[in-house]
């Protein structure tokens, strides 16, 4: 049984698309009062990357790094048809159903890759996590972190466990290092690899691996054009994420070469 609850919300109103998204992801207002940032299913790389910012977000949750609360989200075809904007007007229209959204951090500010302010610790933390997943989006170009209510926060895993995108190689990726930590924004602050990865093989222990995958709904993993089924697809996120921790020691040692 889940100990891991996600919530289902209603989206009740569609406010502003976020242009700097390359997906156009938007600020909405849902039934519970609160605004969310809702990633679209319907968006480029579609159900995948809501699967990776799921997957992605619990998992940095059980470590213990900060995440805002992740929701399911119900969009109904009545938002499309009031759109003006043709390209928004396509991708409400795509996205009919359930999409995932992160409850939006209000006054939060952009995290300063100059002005380092993150503790040691949770900057191990946060790389090795990025290792894991094989999250390719937390550079000094792009940083996905953000400072709220004097904390550090993580936004943004869609472009993580890029393996899915081709299923005929998956386990090729089983045995693989991340050589793209050396572009980490944190590279730099992380100096307490050894003590990250302990913590971490502590919390993410493979039963609660099994628990974060249960929770992708079965609806994002239907895809005609994949060659696994469902169940197949969930297997190959568990052991996937479970062969990383297996070899979470190359993986710092791998950091620790690049630093």
């Amino acid at each position: 049984m889940n100990t891991i609850e996600i919530r289902t919300v209603e989206v009740l109103q569609y406010l502003q698309p976020l242009r700097e998204g390359g997906s156009l992801p938007a600020i909405v207002k849902a039934d519970d009062d609160f605004l969310y940032v809702l990633k679209f299913r319907g968006a480029g790389q579609g159900k995948k990357a809501l699967i990776a910012e799921l997957l992605g977000g619990e998992i940095a949750r059980t470590i213990g790094l900060n995440v805002p609360e992740l929701v399911f989200m119900n969009l109904d075809d009545g938002f499309s048809k009031t759109e003006p904007d043709e390209e928004i007007q396509d991708l409400l229209k795509f996205s009919i159903g359930l999409n995932l959204g992160l409850h939006f951090l209000s006054s939060a500010i952009t995290y300063d890759p100059l002005v380092p302010t993150t503790d040691t610790l949770t900057a191990s933390k946060i790389v090795l996590l990025d290792s894991l997943i094989s999250n390719i989006d937390r550079t000094h170009k792009n940083a996905n972190l953000l400072h709220w209510n004097n904390e550090l926060w993580l936004i943004d895993h869609g472009a993580s466990f890029y393996f899915h995108h081709n299923w005929q190689t998956w386990k090729n990726h089983l045995t693989r290092t991340f050589p793209l930590i050396k572009d980490h924004v944190l590279l730099a602050q992380a100096t307490q690899l050894d003590e990250a990865s302990e913590a971490i093989k502590k919390l993410l222990s493979p039963e609660k691996v099994t628990e974060i995958v249960a929770l992708i709904p079965d609806e994002w993993l239907e895809n005609e054009t994949d060659l696994l089924s469902p169940q197949e697809m969930r297997n190959a996120y568990i052991e996937y994420i479970n062969a990383k921790l297996l070899m979470i020691d190359a993986l710092v040692k791998e950091v620790q070469n690049a630093r």
